[in-house]
């Protein structure tokens, strides 16, 4: 796939800034800017989103329809849900789920496969996993990678962040609750949580099987009580180390 037009989303201008190498005139369409350029010497189109699955959707629909996009980077900062993890880390997501579509019950919430229809024997499964082939065409890429230390300024400590492959969750809301990230946490065993990724991979879907959408987050704050306070504080350096991530990436995608 590596000789196709990548498209490249980020939800947040901070996010999207490190992203184009060449950037090209800008095409609105529908309120949202794309851009053609370059990302690795991958020819490219670049969108911002917007944060929210609606948007990303959107995003991801034009990249597809009107670009001709056949592979998708997402890229930028994202809650940490593993207590393992630490700020500055960087996840490559696995699967994509929304954690925050299915069946409100008396027992608790299920969450169940965006369109699938249960009652007809579809299966309600959620996620969208990333081919085995393509993971490890990932992993290669980043044999060797070794990110910058966190500054002091960042306010967390001198750490050594580590990159990681695990699922990705997405939802239409902010997590700022412990309560909330443990439940995600324990019920889906993922790694981190964002807005974008699996409204992306939703989209793409209907494009066909063979669309990768690979999801690249710095962790930016650790999706807890003090998520509003972190967020805003480690954007820029999320953004950063997302980037290099995603340039690594983008030649094997």
């Amino acid at each position: 796939m590596a000789n196709t037009r990548l498209g490249v989303i980020s939800a947040l201008p901070e996010e999207l800034a490190h992203l184009s190498d060449r950037p090209g005139r800008v095409e609105e369409i529908g309120g949202l800017a794309f851009w053609p350029g370059e990302i690795a010497g991958r020819e490219a189109v670049f969108v911002e989103s917007g944060a929210g699955k609606v948007n990303a959707g959107v995003a991801t629909s034009l990249l597809l329809d009107r670009f001709g996009c056949r592979a998708l980077l997402l890229c930028g900062a994202a809650g940490g849900l593993d207590p393992a993890l630490g700020v500055g880390d960087v996840v490559v997501g696995t699967r994509n789920t929304q954690h925050d579509f299915g069946l409100s019950r008396e027992d608790g919430f299920w969450a169940i496969q965006p369109g699938s229809r249960p009652s007809l024997g579809q299966s309600w499964e959620p996620g969208y996993a990333v081919p085995e082939a393509v993971v490890q065409r990932l992993r290669a890429a980043l044999d060797g990678l070794a990110l910058d230390p966190l500054p002091e300024a960042v306010g967390v400590g001198v750490r050594q962040p580590a990159i990681h492959f695990g699922p990705i969750l997405t939802g239409d809301c902010f997590v700022n609750a412990e309560p909330l990230r443990r439940r995600l946490q324990e019920t889906f065993g993922a790694l981190a949580v964002e807005m974008e990724g699996g409204a992306v991979a939703q989209v793409a879907q209907r494009w066909g099987d063979d669309i990768p959408v690979i999801n690249v987050r710095c962790l930016s704050d650790l999706a807890g009580r003090d998520s509003h306070l972190d967020f805003r504080a480690f954007l820029s350096v999320a953004a950063r180390a997302a980037s290099r991530v995603a340039h690594r990436l983008a030649p094997a995608i």
